[in-house]
């Protein structure tokens, strides 16, 4: 019988905290800033801002920087797939997951390009069934149609139940229990003493992985 398990992918599937950090040491040489340019760009990064185009609007008018937002958006999201990577033992552990029966998929948040970017130039595209991405289809998690949309790109329906794997507990714990799948949480301490219902809490993607194993 085959299972059905998805993933998100920012601070899941990969470590999208640690690209950032790159990024922001990135971002401060290009422009001349020192560390405490680092410093204020990584809590604001914190707070979580739910799109980047407000943090950027916020960069913009610290720094006093002459591009447009758009501008400095569009060049986050160009560099960041480059910057991002998924550890050799989590794609093992995809591939571990198909080998044995389940049908496996990303359900993610965020821009076409930036997300997109991701998955392909990690190589995770070669190593699940499907994905779902909210920049592509209009529509963002919580919201079950985009697991509906993953499912049915893996073959499958929710209907068959299955099993959402992530670290934020709305989008992906709120909204996998609302398509009623059974839940793993990713805590990397973002949110502390967050109430949620998932079914297993989690500090990496790898346990998470080994917790579906035992549900073959």
């Amino acid at each position: 019988m085959q299972r059905l398990a998805l993933f998100d992918l920012d601070n899941t599937l990969i470590d999208l905290d640690e690209a950032f950090q790159v990024w922001a040491g990135e971002f401060a040489a290009e422009h001349g800033f020192g560390h405490e340019a680092v410093d204020w760009l990584l809590a604001l990064n914190r707070v979580g801002y739910p799109h980047r185009e407000v943090f950027f609007g916020k960069v913009r008018e610290h720094f006093i920087l002459s591009e447009p937002v758009e501008e400095l958006w569009r060049r986050y999201r160009k560099r960041m797939p480059y910057l991002v990577h998924c550890r050799p033992e989590v794609m093992d552990g995809l591939a571990r997951l198909r080998a044995a029966g389940w049908k496996v998929g990303i359900v993610t948040n965020g821009t076409a390009d930036n997300q997109l970017g991701k998955i392909q130039r990690t190589g995770l595209a070669e190593v699940v069934d499907a994905y779902a991405l909210s920049g592509l289809e209009g529509i963002r998690k919580p919201d079950i149609g985009l697991f509906e949309i993953a499912a049915k790109r893996c073959g499958m329906t929710l209907a068959d139940g299955g099993w959402m794997v992530g670290d934020h507990p709305v989008a992906d714990i709120g909204g996998g229990g609302a398509a009623d799948l059974r839940t793993v949480w990713i805590d990397r301490g973002t949110w502390p003493d967050q109430e949620h219902d998932a079914d297993h809490v989690v500090t990496d993607v790898l346990r998470a992985m080994e917790i579906l194993h035992g549900e073959c």
